[in-house]
């Protein structure tokens, strides 16, 4: 139900016609001392603060603590998205053919494709994709398009596998395929690159951060890919790390990907998730899904439409430009109001806090001798050696109603011991140090 304010004039006619003075008469009948009860709280503080407190009162807190990560990552979501996309008026969350009658809804896809333009830094983007791993895919499929004398996609082999894999099926059908780039070190192998760069490569795919949390070269890696004539995709599934990392516009990326699961969207159990896609202007004919557009109506009005591609254009199978033909609409909106909440200083400050705390967590544990499978740089989510105790920890922390972080091994056997650690900006100082605590007992 709505809240309607009343009106002074209302509240005294309401008051007059009850014989009464104030509205406080009304609660007469509640005694004194559970009318006057001050709650010694402190003010101002942040929402996710005041969340964690009311959960302590229930006496909830710690009764589960996740550091998995492994490309679902959790964010605070201020309550005010659940309530906004709430409203009636987006019922109907879908991309939407009467422009006439749909003007809320076509400018709510606008102002989120402005926002993911923004973030990725590229041109164009489209009104969304199921997922990051669909929306790789399509990325791969549309590099074959522009790139048709061609039929090989590359891939860094630290590409998260369910992304590589939904690549295979959408290239199964269709005469290209992809392959895998050897790393060294946890990144992509420069020398193994250029090496592999040839005229039958149309493309190659980055993840970054990365599947083990490491960052990528991604300036050395467009430089490459320039000089061979290959079209650079970047896809993001942690699009917090934008915060702080440099968009993939700003190395001259092709394409950007990604996954907006996380901001102003719950984890659920793994979805709906909510796919991002951006690409350079000049291949905007090629793009997948539907595009948002804003013009002036017979009466010179600001008005919103979907532009450039018919529905037809999606449903005519194998000829079709893509097969999506809709948007993921509320997950949209919920990411779009959360951005709008945070701003851009905010969106750096909740990157810069995920950080901070996973470079604690990496000192803490180098303090107790663990350390880091590889040394490069990172964001928020690291892989340390565990060795043969990895599962034995893992199964310690379940019991302990804490989830420790994600056995590696179970996506590439060569890291066997290895547990993939995702900090948050939710993660409390006592409980990164419990986690410490509890690692320690099972270090190799």
């Amino acid at each position: 139900m709505r809240y309607l304010p009343h009106t002074h004039k209302d509240i005294e006619h309401m008051l007059g016609v009850l014989g009464i003075e104030h509205i406080d008469d009304l609660l007469k009948s509640i005694p004194n001392s559970l009318r006057n009860i001050s709650i010694d709280f402190p003010q101002a503080h942040a929402e996710a603060d005041l969340m964690r407190y009311y959960t302590q009162m229930t006496g909830n807190e710690g009764q589960h603590c996740s550091f998995v990560g492994a490309g679902i990552y959790r964010h605070f979501v201020p309550a005010a998205v659940d309530a906004l996309i709430s409203r009636g008026e987006f019922l109907t969350s879908y991309t939407p053919y009467q422009a006439e009658i749909s003007q809320g809804t076509l400018q709510a896809i606008f102002e989120f494709q402005t926002i993911v333009s923004e973030l990725m830094g590229l041109e164009i983007a489209n009104a969304s994709m199921y997922d990051g791993a669909s929306a790789t895919a399509e990325a791969a499929l549309m590099c074959l398009r522009l790139q048709k004398k061609r039929n090989l996609i590359l891939s860094t082999a630290q590409l998260h596998p369910h992304y590589q894999a939904s690549v295979q099926t959408h290239l199964r059908s269709i005469e290209a395929h992809i392959q895998s780039v050897p790393s060294h070190h946890g990144v992509c192998d420069l020398d193994a690159l250029k090496n592999s760069l040839n005229q039958n490569v149309a493309a190659l795919i980055v993840q970054q951060p990365n599947c083990l949390g490491l960052l990528e070269d991604m300036p050395s890696i467009a430089e490459l890919c320039q000089r061979a004539g290959v079209k650079l995709v970047v896809t993001v599934p942690n699009i917090a790390s934008l915060g702080v990392l440099a968009s993939p516009g700003a190395y001259n990326a092709d394409i950007a990907v990604g996954e907006g699961l996380g901001i102003g969207i719950p984890m659920g159990f793994g979805g709906p998730a909510l796919g991002l896609f951006t690409a350079k202007k000049e291949y905007l004919r090629q793009m997948p899904g539907r595009l948002c557009g804003e013009t002036v109506d017979a009466s010179g009005k600001k008005g919103y439409v979907l532009t450039l591609s018919a529905r037809e254009q999606h449903i005519r199978r194998e000829r079709a430009t893509s097969n999506i033909c809709t948007n993921q609409g509320l997950n949209a909106l919920a990411f779009t109001i959360h951005m709008s909440l945070l701003g851009s200083r905010g969106f750096e400050e909740l990157a810069t806090q995920c950080n901070k705390r996973a470079r604690y967590l990496v000192e803490r544990l180098q303090e107790i001798g663990i350390e880091r499978l590889y040394t490069g740089p990172y964001f928020n989510e690291v892989t340390v050696n565990l060795g043969p105790n990895c599962a034995a920890a893992i199964q310690a922390g379940v019991d302990k109603n804490m989830a420790i972080g994600f056995d590696i091994s179970r996506w590439h056997k060569q890291y066997q011991g290895g547990l993939l650690i995702n900090i948050h900006e939710l993660h409390s100082k006592d409980e990164l140090d419990t986690l410490v605590d509890h690692l320690a007992e099972f270090k190799s």
